[in-house]
């Protein structure tokens, strides 16, 4: 496996810490609102990495964070005059739903900052305690970016060349003795508590932590002070990703991570996305008009580094690609019906390892720098193979076989073609007998597991005074 790895900036060869494991940290969204589309695609696309390197055979420990403390959630808050953690949890779960809707797999773990803070607080006193860091008269802690020699690196970026660029933009620097913050670059660890703000004591007093430190922190708790991968959106590389390495590798002595994989920007018709131009656009809209696996086919059909437009034309396009994966599927379990237990012949043998030659082509693909897009060619290829090379004669054997190959390879993409039975009238009406049984019994697990069944067939229960009443999903 080839990963371009942003620090080096060219592909490098993975080789991870641990012999068939891989620790790996992508940052999660900050959850004052529904999550919208530039969000969903480093979930969409870092959860496939996921999926494809436990394909490979490696366990995979994903870290993925929720930012459940900052300036957009206290102002949501206050705004609806809730405590800012009723605001941080309704909008966890939310984000949790549109995840599910789009097949991402729940994190290893999902630390929340709010639960991070004594380890915050740890970090920055080391910090101070090694002169990386120092405390003001009104409690705010700030990192000395200028002491941490590699600062940069990670973006490229030079502290002298950004200097100049402030002072030619007419941005008036500091001068000494105004402020007590020592240097423009140096970053907020720490800041103090205001009014109608959460605050947590800290030796600095009352207040809450700084964006960057949070990251820094929970990796280091769950994957180590040096982890294989961390990813993320390329609007993190600066300043937040490389305040991450900064403080890490300041208070930790050693590197942060070995690869730095980031996903590029998300446009809608080719323009930036943007509330105040009137295209922004959660995952909930798009629920509206497109199942959630449509959206994830979509953001794989182009490789993750590239920038990706969003469109209702792409959109569509992206419908109908998936329909003819959908349909080559369909088509075999419908000849499977009537298939014969007969043995393969010669040519059907060739046939099968001919196939295992486009799950060679995706495999490539994948192993380059994750080239989803080269990879999808590859199952259309397949699906065309498939689609010329079976008929109602062909054993059962074989047009399994091959409807496997098909539904693997989607799977590895987190991708579903298959479509689920539908469920006939008389069996959804056996099953609420069998549920309001159970109920009756206090055999509440079995309930439950029937409701969850139904729910997963597009069937919504509804339980009122007359009895229960049913209805098909749109």
């Amino acid at each position: 496996m080839r990963i371009y790895n942003t620090l080096s900036r060219r592909k490098e060869e993975f080789r991870p810490i641990e012999e068939g494991k891989i620790s790996m940290y992508v940052c999660g969204p900050t959850v004052y609102n529904l999550i919208h589309i530039g969000n969903a695609r480093p979930m969409i696309v870092f959860d496939t990495f996921r999926r494809y390197m436990t394909h490979k055979g490696y366990k995979v420990n994903y870290v993925s964070n929720f930012t459940d403390v900052d300036d957009k959630i206290i102002n949501k808050a206050n705004e609806e005059n809730l405590p800012s953690e009723e605001i941080s949890e309704r909008y966890i779960e939310e984000c949790k739903k549109d995840m599910k809707d789009m097949n991402v797999m729940p994190a290893s773990t999902h630390p929340k900052a709010t639960e991070e803070i004594g380890g915050m607080i740890e970090m920055i006193s080391r910090l101070i305690d090694m002169g990386y860091a120092y405390a003001t008269s009104d409690g705010t802690v700030y990192f000395r970016t200028k002491k941490f020699k590699d600062y940069g690196k990670l973006s490229h970026k030079n502290l002298d060349d950004l200097e100049s660029g402030h002072r030619s933009e007419g941005h008036a620097l500091k001068v000494a003795g105004t402020e007590e913050r020592e240097d423009d670059f140096d970053f907020v660890l720490w800041k103090p508590k205001k009014e109608g703000e959460p605050a947590w004591k800290s030796p600095w007093g009352e207040g809450r932590p700084g964006w960057h430190i949070e990251c820094s922190v929970m990796a280091k708790k769950y994957l180590g002070d040096t982890i294989d991968i961390h990813a993320g959106g390329e609007d993190l590389i600066f300043p937040h990703h490389e305040n991450e390495i900064a403080q890490s590798e300041a208070a930790n002595g050693a590197p942060f991570a070995n690869y730095w994989m980031h996903n590029g920007f998300l446009n809608i018709d080719n323009v930036k996305m943007s509330k105040s131009l009137g295209n922004f656009f959660t995952v909930r809209d798009i629920a509206e008009k497109y199942d959630l696996n449509v959206l994830r086919f979509f953001m794989l059909t182009a490789q993750y580094r590239s920038p990706l437009n969003f469109s209702a034309d792409l959109m569509e396009a992206a419908k109908s690609g998936l329909e003819r994966i959908s349909t080559a599927v369909e088509h075999l379990k419908f000849l499977l019906k009537n298939a014969s237990e007969t043995a393969l012949s010669e040519d059907e043998e060739k046939n099968l390892e001919a196939a295992k030659g486009y799950e060679t082509k995706f495999d490539e693909a994948m192993d380059d720098d994750l080239n989803t897009a080269d990879a999808i060619s590859a199952i259309f290829e397949l699906v065309k193979f498939v689609n010329t090379n079976v008929d109602e004669k062909s054993p059962a054997a074989y047009l399994n076989a091959l409807k496997e190959e098909i539904v693997g390879l989607s799977d590895i993409l987190g991708v579903k073609v298959e479509k689920a039975e539908e469920l006939l009238d008389a069996d959804i009406e056996a099953l609420i007998e069998e549920r309001q049984a159970a109920r009756k019994n206090k055999d509440f697990k079995r309930a439950d597991e029937i409701r969850d069944e139904l729910a997963a067939k597009g069937i919504i229960l509804e339980d009122t005074r007359q009895g229960v009443k049913w209805k098909r999903a749109d």
